[in-house]
């Protein structure tokens, strides 16, 4: 194996951990929340509290585009890959002022789908990581489309379509 290959393989296993342990805190949170608030205010304070973890990240992230620059703003997320290369974009349509894109694998949900999370909390869990994304987008000003999950294969997929405002 080559020096390269090696730090790859090495950086490969620290994100993933790092992505396991987020979706490891995600659930402990909403957990313990749910204990003193009940499953839906549990989940409506974490939405809300991620959405603006998102919201402050798109402040410093893209803070060069504004409300018609949604093909950059996807082309930079998709740039970045922003589950560190462990996110696999497919089905990219482009056009000069919109741009859509499926997300076929989530390490977030991977992660609950092997520590055994049942369908009806697996979604709420999608729902509130779900939340960071559209934080993020709708502080850059474009038109944002919810993040819709799809159950498939363990995984399956978020949809993600940005459009400029005046597009």
């Amino acid at each position: 194996m080559t020096e390269h290959a090696a730090r790859a393989e090495k950086l490969a296993a620290e994100l993933d951990a790092a992505f396991r342990n987020r979706a490891d805190l995600y659930r402990l949170m909403l957990d313990e929340l749910a204990v003193d608030l009940g499953d839906d205010k549990a989940e409506e304070i974490l939405v809300r509290a991620i959405e603006k973890r998102g919201r402050e990240v798109a402040e410093v992230a893209f803070a060069q585009f504004g409300p018609n620059d949604a093909r950059a703003i996807g082309e930079a997320f998709l740039a970045v890959s922003p589950d560190g290369g462990r996110m696999y974009p497919t089905d990219v349509e482009r056009s000069d002022h919109h741009i859509a894109f499926k997300v076929k694998r989530c390490p977030l949900k991977d992660a609950w789908v092997d520590a055994g999370v049942g369908d009806d909390r697996l979604a709420t869990l999608c729902r509130i990581a779900g939340a960071f994304d559209r934080g993020l987008f709708e502080a850059t000003g474009v038109r944002f489309d919810n993040v819709t999950w799809t159950p498939g294969h363990g995984s399956g997929c978020c949809h993600i379509c940005l459009t400029d405002r005046d597009g």
